[in-house]
């Protein structure tokens, strides 16, 4: 693996838009020249079932095809994950995990057993519900990411989103989708 790739693990359950949210960050990060690469692993696939996603960004070409098993960054959509799925396995030192979660940080800690990593919360359904009006937290983890990580710059990822949301959806839903980016990415730089 190369110093200069970035691996991201995220746990969520079917519905939450784990994958979704891994896919929007790797095409993000190949339209401003990097490199990337974004898939799911899915056991029974239906809403609400746990899944895995991964991506990988680098700056140089990836060749490595297989599932994240040492992530620099895991994202956990869904609180209950924690007590169903080890998820800071072969989290590297000084990693970053992200929770969505109406806990505090203290609460998740100790609910997570271990340190050693940087450790950010966000109530990413709250977000999503005030500016989506849906409990789909994926683009507000987009926007907490960002903001946690630097993974990419902030400005990248809101134009990108709205230029692909605006393809697809109304202007309506890609401006709400980038307020619950924004207000998510804003929350977490105050942390």
């Amino acid at each position: 693996m190369s110093k200069s790739m970035t691996e991201v693990r995220w746990h969520g359950r079917g519905g939450q838009g784990a994958k979704t949210a891994a896919l929007l960050l790797a095409e993000a990060a190949i339209d401003v020249g990097k490199y990337a690469q974004a898939f799911p692993e899915y056991g029974p696939e239906r809403t609400g079932a746990p899944m895995r996603a991964y991506t990988r960004i680098s700056d140089t070409p990836i060749r490595l095809h297989s599932p994240v098993e040492s992530p620099d960054i895991v994202l956990v959509f869904d609180e209950t994950l924690i007590e169903a799925v080890d998820v800071t396995e072969g989290l590297k030192q000084g990693g970053t995990i992200l929770v969505n979660t109406s806990m505090s940080k203290e609460e998740v800690q100790s609910r997570l057993g271990k340190d050693g990593f940087d450790l950010y919360v966000i109530d990413a359904v709250k977000v999503a519900l005030e500016t989506i009006g849906r409990p789909i937290p994926n683009t507000a983890m987009l926007g907490a990411l960002v903001g946690a990580t630097e993974v990419l710059p902030f400005d990248v990822l809101v134009e990108d989103l709205r230029h692909k949301f605006s393809k697809k959806f109304s202007p309506d839903i890609a401006d709400m989708n980038v307020e619950a980016i924004k207000r998510a990415y804003e929350e977490v730089k105050k942390k």
